[in-house]
């Protein structure tokens, strides 16, 4: 996973829940909200546009549909990761949510709706600085976010839709600077999180947020399965997206690689067939590297149930395609090497097997692969333990 400066506040931004501190929206507008949601989830595009086109002509003054508008464009990006042609169309539209907002703003300084938005805006674009590591501004715009969310939250701060918010500051502000103390200069003079807090908010914010659940759901995921390694956690909700959003790539590695973790041999060689094929038949978001990682899991999955040369195979397309793919080496391109020397000590190829982990030793560590590369090199591997 792509390592993002998540402290960036990001924020599922949409229409507020229609109680007293909210601004009520009409029916109309509330059903198209969630409609085009659900399309750009499912990774349907064209129609979110056309669904949040509807919402701007009949509210243009509403930053409600500018802002998903420009959402729309973010999923593109998070989609096709292999191009920035979207960047600049993405950067248009969230200024325009500002803008829309800052108009809001000038005629009442605590409009909810201004606020809330802008600070979603700002959020996203903090978050999409920081995929191209501009870090000044992604910190800028992440620190102005949240201090917009925090007014938002003092009006209604049982509003669950704010909670992804809070919630994921509060997670990220405590876990980041523990994991990755590089970042730790940048957010020294941010508020301090609290990650108990920040699982507690997001939780309850995919349980009972109106508009913000799926995305509450997906960083929940993220946490789980990325900072908790709590794969078993992170599976039910994998499980539940990959249910209702069959077409998006993202949960849909989400949900393999957690079936990996919990050794769910079965399954987990099915789900990532089924990511490969969808690689083959083009479709949207299951590219290069999707495939890559399918052809490591499959041949994973057959290494496992010792169908050894048809697993070799796969681990030989999956290192070609690492060598096609990688600007420095990765972890799957040094992981395949030691495991395709693992199959060469199976099938009694010791010199090949040793001239594998005298190639991954001479790389960098990766998960402690040089020590278990030179371990190899004095004595073969024994799959039923060294």
């Amino acid at each position: 996973m792509k390592i993002h400066i998540t402290i960036i506040f990001l924020i599922f931004c949409s229409i507020f829940k229609t109680n007293a501190q909210w601004p009520i929206l009409k029916t109309d507008a509330d059903s198209l909200i969630k409609i085009g949601s659900d399309y750009i989830y499912n990774v349907q595009f064209s129609n979110a546009e056309e669904t949040f086109k509807k919402v701007i002509d009949k509210y243009p003054t509403n930053p409600a549909g500018y802002f998903l508008d420009a959402m729309v464009i973010w999923w593109k990006i998070s989609t096709y990761r292999n191009t920035e042609s979207y960047d600049q169309l993405f950067l248009n539209k969230i200024d325009k949510v500002i803008l829309v907002c800052e108009d809001l703003l000038q005629k009442n300084p605590l409009d909810i709706s201004a606020l809330f938005f802008k600070g979603g805006a700002l959020g996203y674009r903090g978050r999409f600085y920081a995929i191209r590591k501009s870090w000044f501004k992604a910190a800028n715009d992440g620190y102005n976010g949240f201090d917009i969310l925090l007014k938002c939250y003092n009006v209604a701060p049982n509003n669950h839709d704010i909670m992804l918010g809070t919630g994921i500051y509060n997670y990220f502000a405590a876990a980041l600077p523990e994991q990755y103390p590089a970042i730790k200069p940048l957010i020294v003079f941010a508020p301090k999180g609290d990650k108990s807090i920040g699982k507690l908010q997001l939780q309850a914010a995919s349980r009972y947020a109106r508009y913000a659940n799926i995305e509450a759901k997906y960083i929940l995921m993220q946490i789980f399965y990325d900072f908790e390694k709590d794969a078993n956690s992170a599976l039910i909700l994998a499980e539940q997206l990959n249910q209702k959003y069959p077409n998006n790539a993202m949960f849909h590695r989400y949900l393999g690689r957690c079936y990996v973790s919990v050794w769910d041999t079965e399954k987990f060689e099915k789900v990532w067939r089924n990511i490969l094929l969808r690689y083959m038949d083009n479709q949207p978001g299951y590219d290069v590297q999707t495939a890559r990682e399918a052809l490591y899991y499959i041949g994973t999955a057959l290494m496992m149930q010792a169908r050894n040369d048809l697993a070799l195979k796969y681990f030989y397309k999956c290192d070609e395609s690492s060598r096609k793919i990688d600007t420095e080496m990765s972890g799957f391109m040094i992981m395949t090497n030691l495991k395709i020397g693992k199959i060469y000590d199976i099938q009694g190829k010791r010199d090949l097997a040793v001239k594998q982990y005298k190639k991954v030793a001479s790389w960098k560590d990766y998960q402690g692969s040089n020590n278990e590369a030179n371990e190899l090199i004095k004595k073969p591997y024994n799959k039923f333990g060294n």
